[in-house]
């Protein structure tokens, strides 16, 4: 079973389509500080993608589809990760303790290579952006930096992915 240190902030079955989202696409959850470490400070050469999640209606709501659509790209990440903020506390700190020069931004997207930060999207050049706007400057950056064979799922598997549509300002505080 999973455990926390600190517990969330939202409500975590008001969360879990937004989750789900990512996962659907091929990311995996890093929800300790640990995991987090453990997968980002491997020194193989290979690429790490981390989208930190939020439930903000307006950035996240184009970030999680602009990733997606990135992740369709036929040059992507080695590793696709996400952690949620408001959620996975301690994995989201310790993944902004990487992302150096920068200040927390949620939702943001990171790329990294043998613990290193390659290329950082702040909320800033989210918030107001389409999704095909971030979804361009992603495939972008993964034409850059990255060498992994893509799509992350295939085209059919994509057409099915379900996008939340939630305002984080809706959901529920968490209370146990």
């Amino acid at each position: 079973m999973f455990t926390m240190s600190r517990p969330p902030m939202y409500d975590v079955e008001a969360v879990q389509p937004m989750r789900d989202e990512l996962v659907a696409v091929g990311c995996e959850e890093l929800r300790t500080a640990e995991q987090v470490e453990k997968t980002l400070n491997v020194k193989d050469d290979k690429t790490i993608l981390v989208v930190i999640n939020s439930v903000c209606g307006c950035a996240a709501g184009g970030a999680r589809p602009g990733v997606s659509l990135a992740l369709q790209n036929n040059i992507i990440p080695d590793k696709l990760t996400t952690v949620f903020a408001g959620q996975d506390r301690d994995a989201v700190e310790k993944v902004r303790s990487m992302v150096k020069n920068f200040p927390p931004s949620s939702p943001s997207i990171a790329l990294f290579r043998n613990g290193e930060l390659l290329s950082f999207v702040p909320r800033l050049e989210i918030e107001g952006y389409t999704y095909l706007e971030i979804a361009d400057k992603l495939i972008t950056i993964f034409n850059q930096y990255c060498s992994a064979q893509g799509p992350s799922i295939t085209p059919e598997q994509y057409a099915q992915v379900e996008h939340a549509k939630s305002c984080g300002s809706k959901i529920p505080l968490f209370k146990n």
